[in-house]
């Protein structure tokens, strides 16, 4: 009798626990929250072509939308320069990014919502099959202008050469004319690019982890906090996951 009233008031216990833990991750937003998260009554939510995560930021977009009770716009834009220039400017109020260094002064951001494989692509039948021969004399290495590829390669290998291009389809077009000998980023960007281009293959293995997280305009503290509760939730209760199977995003994982 006595370990059944035990396990009778541990289970209510456990029940009570994980109820109040739902009911305060489905607190609705306060007013000062809603207002700085959306400040126009509408969530501008910010893509470009050209990204993998882009369905990843929709799909958590319209749910955070939801949530504030306002109005879910999407914005495209370009390219990854414009996009971020519009974060920087509060053009969008919400989008998805690495937080490199120099991104964060620039914008604010959320803990990692998805860590991203970098690895590198190659065309088949190239002299670089594996990641041994990627550091070496004469070995031509594609980074995306402006890019934090670009930035970070160099501190770790010594040997290749580095050629900037301007943007991912190019860097697929110079693979195949044999411009250069392999392009660098992130395995979600190479999966989409060698998906699209026949006859290109992405090296077994990585040189690092890209951290992925939501990011806002600098400026809106009173709406960072639950923004960040937000995508805690969401990768808990498997929203992340099921928005990344959704638009078939590969090469990464969820924290």
């Amino acid at each position: 009798m006595f370990n059944s009233r035990r396990l009778l008031l541990a289970g209510a216990l456990a029940f009570a626990v994980t109820f109040a833990g739902c009911a305060g991750m489905a607190a609705p937003p306060s007013a000062d929250e809603r207002q700085t998260l959306a400040p126009t009554g509408r969530l501008r939510v910010g893509i470009y072509p050209e990204s993998p995560t882009r369905g990843v930021v929709t799909d958590l977009g319209k749910a955070l939308a939801e949530r504030l009770g306002v109005v879910f716009e999407l914005v495209e834009l370009k390219t990854q320069s414009e996009l971020l220039a519009a974060v920087e400017t509060g053009k969008v109020d919400f989008s998805g990014t690495n937080p490199s260094p120099a991104r964060v002064a620039r914008m604010d951001c959320t803990s990692t919502v998805i860590d991203i494989e970098l690895g590198y692509l190659v065309v088949s039948g190239s002299p670089v099959s594996t990641m041994a021969d990627v550091d070496r004399p004469g070995v031509r290495i594609g980074v995306t202008q402006g890019s934090t590829s670009q930035t970070t390669l160099p501190n770790i290998l010594r040997n290749a050469t580095f050629v900037p291009v301007p943007t991912r389809r190019v860097a697929g077009e110079m693979l195949h004319a044999r411009k250069i000998d392999t392009y660098a980023t992130n395995k979600a960007v190479l999966f989409e690019i060698s998906s699209g281009i026949p006859g290109l293959r992405i090296l077994d293995g990585n040189w690092g982890v890209e951290h992925w997280a939501i990011c806002i305009p600098k400026g809106r503290d009173k709406g960072l906090d639950y923004l960040q509760k937000f995508t805690e939730v969401a990768r808990a209760d498997g929203r992340v996951k099921s928005a990344a199977e959704r638009s078939g995003l590969r090469g990464t994982m969820i924290p």
